[in-house]
């Protein structure tokens, strides 16, 4: 299995405004970063219910609640937080601020299948691994 190894150049931290999220395609995959005002947080853009672009949803705390069911998933864990979503994830995603630019960690996504029929990608429901808190990111006024 062949995977990448290395940190990704993503948006600029002036381009996602705060408490929002946006969407970006990564290989054939679609992740949501969110601005937090503190940090970033990275998710796999699509709900576990129907599909929903978790990207477009209402940013509360740390949870995002999907536009289109109102299924809500935590933005740090990835794990479902009410209700009928509770046993469910999406994948998380590391993240880092650097230069006023967010990079995801993408080490863990496959860029080549190993054998016929296998995943793309490493599974969903993985726990983040040390999301970084980016603290000296300029603001939008900034930027």
């Amino acid at each position: 299995m062949k995977v990448l190894d290395a940190w990704v150049r993503i948006a600029r931290c002036s381009d996602i405004p705060l408490r929002e999220g946006r969407a970006v395609k990564v290989g054939n995959r679609e992740i949501a970063i969110f601005n937090l005002g503190d940090r970033f947080l990275a998710i796999e853009n699509r709900c576990p219910h129907k599909g929903g672009p978790l990207a477009d949803g209402i940013v509360s705390g740390t949870t995002v609640v999907c536009p289109l069911h109102a299924w809500k998933l935590s933005l740090e864990t990835g794990n479902g937080v009410n209700g009928p979503s509770a046993p469910s994830c999406v994948e998380t995603f590391r993240t880092r601020v650097e230069d006023g630019t967010v990079l995801l960690d993408l080490s863990d996504m496959r860029t080549e299948p190993h054998e016929a029929g296998e995943r793309e990608f490493a599974g969903l429901c993985v726990r983040p691994r040390g999301i970084t808190a980016a603290t000296d990111y300029p603001s939008a006024a900034d930027a």
